[in-house]
């Protein structure tokens, strides 16, 4: 316990540290935020806010997740080794996120990656990691059923698909939860916190060591993420938080379990899919807007307090979901 404090304080000092030094390049490169005309209009000040912040948490990943296996070498090989397909996962899935952002913001191209090659570039990821888990460190194919409290054994044919698209919606569930200050970084530091406890738990301590990284990343970004913020973390972060996410829950062999812990990110991408097909039916709006943060906005609720409920909220359900395993 002691040795994981010490890393969660490390990794808030280095990403403090890091936000420093790269918040300032961001506003130099002029890579700022581009905000809807239809949006809620107190986000039109913060047109121009530098984005693609999330590179500080992948900067900060790596780095700590390097000085970790550095440091655990002597002592547990083993655990050193299978912290990179952790950490690998979480960055490539920011990668994606990352191109996503740069041809947006620094090519001025609209429309960003084309879908398809995201599409491509996620699957690719996804297959890769699922055949680490199978293959590598024959993790098996079970999978654990919360409330039931046992595990299910999966055809291996039926847990890959299952996996892919468990991976593909966390990470777009978690990209939609982007989009008011301070959000997304702690909806997911608290979904992580729960999945490290988990890992607590069931003694299984390359999840525990590396949610403990990314819980500290989280809360030292935050510092420039909340209400005004300073920087967002773009399609760089987001993706890469949910990465982190799905990449820790199949680890534990909990997919399941996000169903309840990240319950909010599901409402957010029910009400996107609500919104369209309302829309394509009756031409009129379920929502004042999509996804469901925006319609709290437009409601009246304010930023922060859209941040403390929706976060209160994450809180309880991950209590309920501990309880559930």
């Amino acid at each position: 316990m002691n040795f994981q404090i010490k890393i969660l304080l490390l990794s808030f000092f280095v990403t403090v540290v890091l936000g420093l030094m790269i918040v300032p390049i961001l506003k130099k490169l002029k890579v700022g935020q581009i905000e809807r005309e239809d949006g809620p209009q107190s986000h039109l000040n913060k047109q121009g806010t530098p984005t693609m912040g999330g590179v500080i948490i992948a900067i900060a990943i790596t780095i700590l997740v390097i000085f970790i296996f550095i440091s655990y070498t002597k002592d547990d090989i083993e655990l050193a080794k299978k912290l990179i397909p952790l950490a690998i996962m979480s960055i490539g899935f920011g990668l994606i996120g990352f191109i996503d952002d740069f041809k947006k913001l620094v090519f001025k191209n609209t429309k960003g990656l084309k879908p398809a090659y995201k599409m491509i570039g996620l699957l690719a990821i996804a297959v890769t990691y699922i055949i680490y888990l199978i293959k590598i460190i024959n993790l098996g194919t079970d999978t654990y059923i919360p409330i039931l409290k046992v595990y299910m054994y999966l055809p291996i044919w039926i847990y890959i698909p299952f996996a892919i698209f468990v991976i593909l919606a966390t990470t777009n569930a978690i990209n939609l939860t982007d989009g008011v200050d301070g959000l997304c970084p702690t909806i997911s530091a608290v979904v992580i916190t729960c999945l490290t406890v988990i890992g607590v738990i069931f003694d299984i301590k390359e999840v525990v060591v590396f949610g403990t990284i990314v819980i500290g990343i989280c809360l030292g970004f935050l510092l420039f993420n909340m209400h005004p913020a300073k920087v967002f973390m773009g399609d760089t972060g987001s993706l890469l938080l949910g990465g982190v996410i799905v990449a820790m829950a199949l680890y534990l062999k909990m997919p399941l379990i996000l169903i309840i812990i990240a319950f909010i990110p599901v409402l957010e991408t029910l009400s996107v899919i609500m919104q369209v097909l309302y829309f394509k039916k009756t031409g009129n709006r379920f929502f004042k807007m999509a996804p469901l943060h925006h319609h709290f906005e437009l409601s009246g609720w304010g930023e922060n307090k859209v941040v403390s409920i929706f976060s209160i909220i994450t809180l309880v359900l991950c209590i309920i979901g501990l309880i559930c395993v």
